[in-house]
C-alpha cells in the first residue's frame, strides 16, 4: 500500500516509511546490535539510580526525587525513539501512519522540553536550598514540588503543541519515505507541497526563544548559588554546595550542549550525508539519557553510597545462594 488518498489534485500521503539511515539500508542488520546493547544499558543505569532513590527512605528529599523524574524522563526519550529507529531498520515494520507519526513527534519534543523544564525546577531548589537553608524545608513542601512539575509538563504542552498542531495542517505529496529514524519535524516537512514558512518560522522561534530564556534563568539562578556557596563560612557545607552545582551544572552542559552543537552542525553542514544528520540527531537525543544517571550515580555522594551497598549486598548474596544450593544437589540421586 501507497498510503497515498484519493482525490485528483488534493491527493496527499497519510502513511510513510521511516528508512532510518538511507546510505546504510545495506548493514542496517548491523546496526540493531550496538543500539539495543544502548538500550539495555540506558535503561539500566537509569533504572538502577531510580531504584536506589525510590527504596531509600532517607532520599524522599525534594532535590533526590527530582533527579529520579529527571531519570525516568531519560528512560521515556530512550523507549520513545530507540524502538522506532529498531522499526526503521526493518522493512516490514517501517511504515507509520500520520497519525502516529505526529503523536510521536509531539512525545519525543514534549520529553525533551520536559527534560529542560525539570533542570530548571531542580536548579530552582538548589537556589533555596543554598541561599535560604534555614527556610528550605518551609519553602519547597511536596505540593510546591509538586505544582512546579505540574507547571513544567503544562509549559512543555504549549511549546510542543503549537508545532505538532501546525504539522498536522500541512499537506504531503512530494513523497511518503521519510529519511530518518523517527518523526522529525524537519524530515516531515520536507515531504510537504504547499507553503510551510509559517511552520519553520514558529519551530525556529519557539526553539531559540525557549533555549535562550532557559539559559538565562538558569544562568541568573546559579549565579546567585555559587555566589551564596562561596559565602559559607564552613568549609565542608561550601564544598558540598558547590559539589551539588557541580552535579548539575555538568547535566545542564550535557543536555544544552548536544542539542545546540546538534542545531548548529545540521544548519551549517548542509554539505554533509543525511546519516551523518540522524546519527547527530541520535547523538543529542540519547547522549543526556547514558550520561546523566552516570553523573548523579558518581558525584552525588548519598547516591553514591547507597550504590556501593546495594553492590556490595549483591556480591555477599550470590555466594550464599550458591552455597545453599549445594546440599539440595548433592541430595539428587546419582
Amino acid at each position: 500500500m501507497s498510503g497515498r488518498s484519493n482525490g485528483s489534485s488534493n491527493e496527499s500521503y497519510t502513511s510513510f516509511l521511516l528508512v532510518g539511515f538511507p546510505g546504510l539500508q545495506e548493514a542496517r542488520a548491523l546496526l540493531v546490535l550496538p543500539f539495543l546493547t544502548l538500550y539495555l544499558v540506558i535503561l539500566s543505569a537509569n533504572a538502577l539510580v531510580i531504584h536506589t532513590v525510590v527504596a531509600q527512605r532517607s532520599l524522599h528529599q525534594p532535590m533526590y526525587l527530582l533527579i529520579a523524574l529527571l531519570l525516568t524522563v531519560n528512560i521515556c526519550v530512550a523507549t520513545t525513539v530507540l524502538p522506532a529507529m529498531f522499526f526503521s531498520f526493518s522493512t516490514h515494520f517501517n511504515r507509520i501512519s500520520l497519525a502516529r507519526c505526529l503523536v510521536q513527534m509531539f512525545c519525543i519534543y514534549f520529553l525533551i522540553v520536559f527534560d529542560c523544564n525539570i533542570i530548571l525546577v531542580m536548579a530552582l531548589d538548589r537556589y533555596v536550598a543554598i541561599c535560604y537553608p534555614l527556610r528550605y524545608s518551609e519553602i519547597v513542601t511536596g505540593q510546591l514540588l509538586a505544582g512546579l512539575v505540574v507547571v513544567a509538563a503544562a509549559r512543555s504542552i504549549c511549546i510542543v503543541a503549537p508545532v505538532v498542531f501546525l504539522a498536522s495542517r500541512v499537506r504531503f505529496c512530494r513523497s511518503d519515505v521519510i529519511h530518518h529514524f523517527a518523526c522529525e519535524h524537519m524530515a516531515l516537512m520536507k515531504l510537504s507541497c504547499g507553503d510551510i514558512s509559517l511552520n519553520k518560522t514558529v519551530g525556529l522561534t519557539v526553539r531559540i526563544f525557549n533555549r535562550v530564556l532557559d539559559m538565562l534563568l538558569l544562568a541568573a539562578s546559579y549565579s546567585r548559588i555559587i555566589h551564596a556557596a562561596f559565602r559559607i563560612s564552613s568549609g565542608g557545607a561550601r564544598s558540598k554546595a558547590l559539589n551539588t552545582c557541580g552535579s548539575h551544572l555538568l547535566v545542564i552542559f550535557t543536555v544544552y550542549s548536544s542539542t545546540m552543537s546538534s542545531s548548529i552542525v545540521y544548519r551549517v553542514a548542509r554539505t554533509a550525508s543525511q546519516d551523518v544528520h540522524n546519527l547527530l540527531s541520535a547523538f543529542y537525543l540519547l547522549l543526556p539519557c547514558l550520561v546523566n544517571p552516570i553523573i548523579y550515580g558518581a558525584r552525588t555522594k548519598e547516591i553514591r553510597q547507597h550504590l556501593a551497598i546495594l553492590f556490595v549486598r549483591t556480591q555477599l548474596q550470590v555466594p550464599t545462594e550458591k552455597a545453599q544450593a549445594l546440599p539440595s544437589q548433592r541430595e539428587l540421586p546419582g
